[in-house]
């Protein structure tokens, strides 16, 4: 972006100190004009209103639509209604999934296809994947359903483009994450435990009776589980249990082969099995995934990550202790937990305390400016993926098995909040994507009748992208940008609503306003 000359506040100071805040968790003060007051506290930067607080956070970002269902609705059915998604009605984004369509696939019909060479070794699949993901994370209406899949598919994890799963990653997406992100964890646990995709990803397909593998045993205590606190011996014992837990050469599929299977009593961590036949070990592996999912220490460590995905980088203990109790309560069924979240005190009073990862910041762009997918095709929903990938966080992409971090000083550096910066212009101009659906008259379209002066122009836009006004000394640091006061008349051929329209709304974007969730 070309700065004009005799700007009296570059882009890079008005921003400059959003950096240093993500190190914190929390946003830090923009600096604002010599002389003028400074916004501190984390919480200045978002409005203060309970509807949004929840869109931020329940969502990946406030659309002019979602914020006026919200205000129809109200909170609590708002909520309601998104945790039934069934009942939400989602045909433009089914209709956009129509165009992948390798991810409705069969794993037999993905390997015949290779076989037949209609396509690419599978990575046409799990590319697809990525970019349908992508798509649903914008345009879906089953929004915390979709914020949802991702944190399951950040728990367990299986990478996504990986060579050794390009036969059955969609499959796992379909019928593992998705098929139970609003279920019972317990259920969830024992799908992924019996899928070719994580059989695979964590080697438990070539663990035998003669040489059992502990890979898989192991991130299924420290990672899926209970977390750290286990014993060695808990690993190798979970291990030889897993045994015969492995997959189809032939077929690519899930099969239980007792000839693998190691016999002999197990103990994990209170759970005991004589494990006496290899005819029973499947069924004595599924038990031992039951007591997994179930234990306090699970409970405790997905209430502890739920709070931290939706509440702040430091959850205060009592929430966690509340949500863990009524995931026991109920059986490991996460709807409740999300409810018993929501409507807690402690996310009331979270307000400020989250920032955007940068695939939240960017899908939440085009969500703010409402653009649309392209009229036909996938370039530029695969354009976005890789904008995002760019980034560093293309979805299901992270490679090691613990997922991406969902704290902001993981996501800290300069590099990356450039990245951002550069996205948000390329989106708002439609550099990049350029295929996607804008409006002929983006600042009509997003601030409505001309404003008389600059600053109304800003006080509109931002109560667009943010719900709120800016103080006065941030709004005039919008209007410095074009050598204007707040109080300068604002004409209908300015550029400031014309050319110059994408680079003001992009300044906004860059904004802590914008990075708060």
């Amino acid at each position: 972006m070309t700065e004009p000359r005799g700007t009296s506040i570059s882009r890079r100071s008005l921003v400059g100190g959003a950096v240093g805040a993500a190190a914190t968790g929390l946003i830090a003060a923009v600096p604002a004009p010599a002389g003028a007051a400074t916004v501190r506290r984390a919480a200045d930067y978002v409005a203060a209103d309970a509807g949004l607080h929840l869109l931020r956070r329940a969502t990946y970002g406030p659309t002019a639509a979602s914020v006026a269902e919200i205000r129809r609705l109200g909170v609590t059915k708002w909520l309601d209604r998104q945790l039934s998604p069934a009942g939400i009605p989602d045909a433009a984004c089914d209709a956009l999934m129509s165009r992948f369509p390798l991810i409705g696939l069969s794993i037999d019909e993905i390997r015949s296809g290779v076989r037949a060479g209609t396509t690419r070794y599978g990575w046409d699949t799990m590319l697809q994947l990525g970019f349908a993901t992508t798509a649903r994370a914008v345009w879906s209406e089953r929004q915390l359903f979709e914020v949802m899949v991702d944190f399951w598919s950040n728990h367990l994890n299986v990478t996504n483009p990986s060579a050794d799963v390009w036969d059955n990653r969609h499959d796992y997406d379909r019928t593992v994450i998705r098929q139970h992100t609003f279920g019972r964890f317990a259920d969830m646990l024992k799908a992924a435990a019996r899928h070719p995709a994580m059989l695979t990803y964590l080697d438990n397909r070539f663990s035998t009776r003669t040489a059992p593998n502990e890979n898989y045993g192991r991130e299924l205590l420290e990672l899926h589980t209970v977390g750290l606190g286990y014993k060695e011996s808990d690993v190798r014992n979970a291990a030889r249990l897993l045994t015969g837990l492995t997959v189809d050469w032939d077929t690519g599929r899930y099969r239980y082969s007792a000839g693998s299977h190691a016999t002999g009593p197990v103990t994990v961590l209170g759970f005991r099995h004589a494990n006496a036949t290899a005819a029973g070990g499947e069924k004595a592996a599924l038990a031992l995934l039951d007591h997994l999912a179930l234990h306090p220490a699970t409970a405790r460590r997905i209430a502890t990550k739920l709070a931290v995905r939706f509440v702040s980088d430091n959850p205060p203990a009592s929430l966690v202790t509340k949500l863990a109790k009524v995931y026991l309560d109920k059986r490991s069924a996460i709807v409740p937990v999300l409810r018993a979240l929501f409507t807690s005190a402690e996310f009331r009073a979270s307000a400020g305390q989250k920032v955007r990862t940068p695939y939240e910041d960017i899908v939440a762009t085009v969500r703010a400016v409402g653009y649309g997918p392209d009229a036909s095709g996938t370039a530029g929903i695969e354009s976005l993926y890789w904008l995002i990938n760019s980034a560093g966080q293309a979805p299901m992409a992270w490679a090691p098995p613990n997922g991406y971090p969902d704290v902001a000083a993981a996501w800290a550096s300069p590099g990356g909040m450039l990245a951002r910066w550069n996205a948000h212009l390329h989106i708002v101009a439609g550099y990049r994507p350029k295929e996607f659906q804008r409006p002929r008259n983006l600042a009509g379209e997003l601030v409505g009748k001309l404003p008389a002066t600059y600053g109304a122009l800003v006080d509109a836009l931002a109560r667009r992208l943010f719900g709120r006004t800016l103080p006065a000394e941030h709004a005039a640091a919008m209007t410095a940008y074009f050598d204007k006061a707040p109080t300068s008349a604002l004409g209908s051929a300015d550029a400031a609503v014309g050319w110059k329209f994408p680079q003001l709304v992009a300044l906004m974007l860059n904004s802590p306003y914008f990075a708060a969730r």
